[in-house]
């Protein structure tokens, strides 16, 4: 099958399986996607800088973001109709639909020109995203593509949770295969990697207590490195 044909494969479940929970989603997330809310204290955005969430979801963070930096350029893509609907009726109840806009696009093809502009982005955020993601690794070169020469992706998801010890990863793992989330351990694996080359000045990679998620950022530099 076609790079195409599986992003829309991947587009068609995550509507399935989204169809419902996007009306409890926020409420169930918090207990356990942890870190989101530090990504987004951490952006430090300068005014004017335009910044685009993949897999924005119920656009739970764009809004955030919105508050928090009130003259940033927001925009946010999803694979899934159904949690844009979500997204937008959130976005419209926080009046901010001149700040926020959404568009319905793979994160494998990401580019300004999925919501008309030409400009690159600033910044690109993943949240809980790339677990989700089929292809990540394209994900990530798109994102690297589509970032203005001093531009960042910020990046929170699952570690590999070694430190839960064996029955609790094991549970963990269990339930979130039912949402179809896989956590990308070799992300992990190489950022540490490299950051064991960096030395210990390297500030740009957090590991939540056991080795439940990780937070980091990069350049396009630090993205490319990441996956070669």
């Amino acid at each position: 099958m076609s790079p195409a044909g599986q992003a829309e494969n991947h587009a068609a479940l995550m509507d399935a399986v989204y169809r419902h929970q996007r009306f409890i989603y926020d409420f169930t997330r918090k207990y356990y996607l942890f870190g989101r809310d530090r990504l987004i204290d951490g952006l430090a955005l300068a005014p004017g800088e335009r910044v685009v969430e993949v897999g924005c979801g119920t656009a739970r963070n764009l809004i955030r973001m919105a508050r928090r930096y009130p003259q940033a350029v927001l925009f946010g893509l999803d694979a899934s109709h159904e949690m844009l609907k979500t997204a937008g009726a959130a976005v419209r109840r926080a009046g901010l639909e001149g700040r926020i806009r959404l568009a319905h696009g793979y994160a494998e093809s990401l580019s300004p020109a999925l919501f008309g502009e030409s400009l690159p982005f600033d910044r690109v955020v993943f949240s809980y995203a790339l677990s989700m993601i089929p292809d990540w690794n394209q994900s990530l070169r798109a994102a690297a593509a589509a970032l203005s020469e001093t531009g960042l992706v910020h990046v929170v998801d699952f570690g590999d949770l070694e430190g839960l010890g064996r029955l609790g990863r094991k549970a963990l793992l269990k339930w979130l295969r039912l949402f179809h989330v896989e956590p990308r351990s070799e992300i992990l694996r190489r950022l540490e990697h490299s950051r064991r080359e960096n030395g210990p000045e390297d500030k740009d990679l957090r590991i939540v207590p056991g080795r439940y998620a990780f937070l980091w950022r990069g350049g396009k530099t630090e993205v490319l490195r990441v996956l070669n």
